[in-house]
């Protein structure tokens, strides 16, 4: 094929937040795909926090971002040459694309969506990997329970809405922490949450009181730091804590602040667990059928933040880290 390929690359390890420096962009040939093969046109990008935390060069559940390598990313696209069995021109498929026009590469780990179904970002929202872990670390890790008071942080971020409308679903209590007013009305009004915290606008501590008289029994964290410490003095005796991330630590340029009130665990008789959702693969296809279900009756609603431009990559990026995204936050790539 004659076009260009967009792409960034990792051109060296963020110190602090990810700028345009930290990425070097070309252009390059697209080329034809060898047997085993794909060639596929990218649609759209799922931009994640997690993607922070594949440019540093330490241990982690997935090897990191190699220098020079396409940024990884996982995408939507449209098959536009194959010489694999399974997939054909036209078909639209799902998997780690990386940050560029076109995949060229063996489909590892792919699989086939259907536009007809639903809309395309959806499947990178609450019928991807963000419900895929809002499903599962809600109930696998936090097993909540009709009655119980859930306290999510990050709660108008793409995992954090998700996950605390399958806790209303289930029958408990939902309070959101997030940022602004709009946030926290959209929690309540739209969402459906028992009440709302402004973490920007009002004592955490007081709040925490006010909304969680009885305390907290599942804390659904993707935040870490100082909001992490609050919840741990409200929480209530066996309560679960989900650690599904820690935003306010991604950029830190000094040692990642752990948390204070850990005593907390020992004292409640409490769980701290973390949680990574490609554990989760082999289940993934009963999360999508209670999801799909839930989306179907109006009980679970999805939002996505979509930019367009490829160009815009490394800005759009910054969006999750300084509380510019307002739920699931997608880069159309043309």
């Amino acid at each position: 094929m004659s076009q260009l390929n967009r792409q960034f690359l990792l051109a060296q390890r963020p110190v602090g937040p990810a700028t345009r420096d930290t990425f070097s962009y070309v252009e390059t040939p697209t080329g034809e795909p060898a047997p085993g093969q794909v060639l596929v046109e990218n649609l759209y990008l799922s931009l994640d926090p997690a993607m922070r935390g594949w440019m540093n060069d330490a241990r982690s559940y997935i090897p990191p971002v190699a220098i020079g390598e396409v940024m990884r990313a996982l995408g939507i696209g449209r098959v536009v040459a194959s010489q694999h069995p399974d997939y054909q021109v036209g078909d639209h498929v799902c998997g780690v694309v990386g940050v560029q026009d076109y995949f060229l590469g063996e489909p590892r780990d792919f699989h086939k969506v259907d536009p007809n179904q639903a809309p395309l970002p959806l499947y990178l929202s609450a019928l991807g990997m963000t419900g895929m872990t809002a499903y599962f670390a809600l109930l696998d890790v936090g097993q909540p329970k009709a009655g119980e008071t859930v306290v999510i942080s990050g709660a108008a971020g793409a995992v954090g809405g998700v996950a605390g409308q399958i806790a209303r679903i289930k029958g408990c209590r939902v309070v959101g922490i997030a940022g602004g007013a709009d946030k926290c009305r959209y929690l309540v009004e739209e969402l459906g949450f028992d009440g709302a915290i402004d973490y920007k606008a009002e004592n955490l501590h007081a709040a925490l009181k006010r909304e969680c008289p009885k305390g907290v029994d599942v804390y659904f964290d993707n935040v870490g730091g100082d909001i992490l410490d609050a919840v741990l003095t409200r929480i209530n005796r066996k309560a679960r804590i989900v650690i599904c991330g820690a935003i306010s630590q991604y950029n830190n340029k000094e040692a990642v602040k752990g948390p204070a009130n850990y005593l907390a665990l020992l004292v409640n008789r409490a769980r701290m667990e973390g949680m990574v959702v490609f554990d989760y693969a082999p289940r993934f296809g009963e999360a999508v059928k209670d999801i799909a279900g839930w989306l179907a009756s109006g009980e679970l609603k999805s939002k996505e933040d979509v930019v367009s431009g490829l160009e815009t990559f490394p800005e759009t990026l910054g969006k999750l880290f300084s509380g510019e995204n307002f739920g699931k936050l997608v880069l159309k790539v043309r």
